[in-house]
């Protein structure tokens, strides 16, 4: 079994460069109308370029039947095995924003969300209110003081925010209110351990203040919290895998993942021409990108087939920018599958490409699910995404005698 110790020991320094291309969400299923997915959908000459001489298969991020989140799904990708480096949502989003998360403070993720006068969610994204209508939302939330305890309030992105519980002892063993579903009322939440019975009480509090102050702000009219966890501490990729890694993610959730592990936070802008810019003036910074593309998730939870198919093309027409700096490994994959048909994500296997210079060329001449099924890495866990881009990049020292 190939362990972080065991990467830690093999990997040495080089002046190779790796390239890891996410693309949030990348995995599909097939359209009713035409029988293709996304992926299969979109023109992509230069993903397909890439797939022909390159080593493609399709990857599990957490384990067969298991739809992950995309906490897990990228620290998968990373080398962590989820299952061991789980955290909550919620530390990673308020990380992400650079939020001073402080010991024994529980931080959570927040959705504003529509409610209608039966209590039932309408809209768990509120119709993706703007950052700043979100902004001024959470003004309004922002500092209430709660059985001594005090409830911090920003915002992240569109609906989305974070709010954090500072006080006492706080545990943050409860469940979500976020049911994942619409039409159904928020969940009460509730402790998993009688440590958590404080903090469940006051974030029921909380939700029901959050209730009567949004009453006025339709669509914004409710939140819904989940993911409650604390800041925890990873081994860093310096230390693993001896690189100089770089991230470069217009989503602070991703930021704040990438900053757990060891990564330099590269400042960059909201488009896809913004990122891929990013990366070719930070090029000789780094060994190692960690690229995240957040779009292709968004339009696949939205059901928006036409939007994720966009998405994938604006990538690959990018990736022309990428090829030409000439890394000596580059690896496009996704964190999840988030098919448009389902509007969700799903335990699909995502398609994964490796290219390099040592790779052993197989037949697959497009990057597709179902081309991907016939190339020669075949399906394989995600954790061995990063052993293999070390090992092309001539980054890790034989293993015994």
């Amino acid at each position: 079994m190939i362990t972080l110790e065991l990467i830690k020991e093999l990997a040495h320094p080089s002046p190779t460069r790796i390239v890891l291309l996410v693309i949030d969400g990348l995995g599909g299923l097939p359209h009713p109308a035409t029988g293709k997915t996304e992926l299969e959908t979109a023109r992509t000459p230069n993903l397909d370029k890439l797939a022909a001489i390159g080593v493609c298969g399709l990857s599990d991020p957490v384990g067969s039947g298991i739809t992950p989140g995309s906490a897990p799904g990228h620290l998968a990708l990373f080398g962590y095995d989820p299952v061991s480096f789980n955290i909550g949502r919620g530390a990673l989003e308020a990380i992400g924003v650079d939020f001073d998360l402080q010991p024994g403070d529980v931080a959570a993720r927040g959705n504003f969300c529509t409610m209608d006068k039966a209590g039932l969610i309408t809209d768990r994204r509120a119709g993706r209110i703007s950052t700043e209508k979100s902004t001024e939302l959470c003004r309004l939330l922002d500092g209430l003081v709660i059985e001594n305890v005090k409830v911090f309030v920003r915002p992240v992105q569109e609906h989305r925010f974070i709010t954090v519980f500072r006080g006492g002892s706080l545990s943050p063993e409860v469940n979500d209110s976020d049911p994942q579903q619409e039409g159904v009322a928020p969940r009460v939440i509730a402790a998993s351990s009688p440590e958590a019975d404080r903090l469940a009480g006051i974030a029921n509090q909380f939700a029901a203040r959050a209730q009567t102050i949004l009453s006025r702000h339709h669509p914004a009219n409710m939140i819904l919290l989940r993911g409650f966890s604390r800041r925890p501490h990873f081994p860093a990729m310096t230390e693993i895998y001896k690189l100089k890694p770089a991230a470069i993610a217009s989503y602070p959730m991703y930021r704040g993942l990438a900053r757990l592990v060891g990564m330099t936070i590269l400042e960059t802008g909201t488009s896809i021409e913004d990122e891929f810019r990013t990366l070719t003036q930070n090029y000789s910074n780094h060994d190692f990108f960690f690229l995240h593309i957040k779009g292709a998730d968004s339009a696949g939870e939205d059901g928006d087939f036409t939007r994720k198919v966009r998405v994938i093309e604006q990538v690959d027409s990018a990736l022309a920018g990428l090829i030409s700096l000439e890394p000596d490994v580059i690896v496009v994959t996704g964190d999840h599958s988030t098919p448009a048909v389902l509007k969700g994500h799903s335990w699909h296997p995502v398609p994964t490409l490796l290219y390099s210079k040592w790779c052993r060329p197989d037949r697959v001449k497009e990057f597709s699910e179902a081309a991907c099924v016939a190339g020669g890495l075949g399906r394989f866990p995600a954790t061995q995404i990063m052993p293999l881009a070390m090992a092309n990049a001539l980054k890790l020292n034989k293993f015994g005698a």
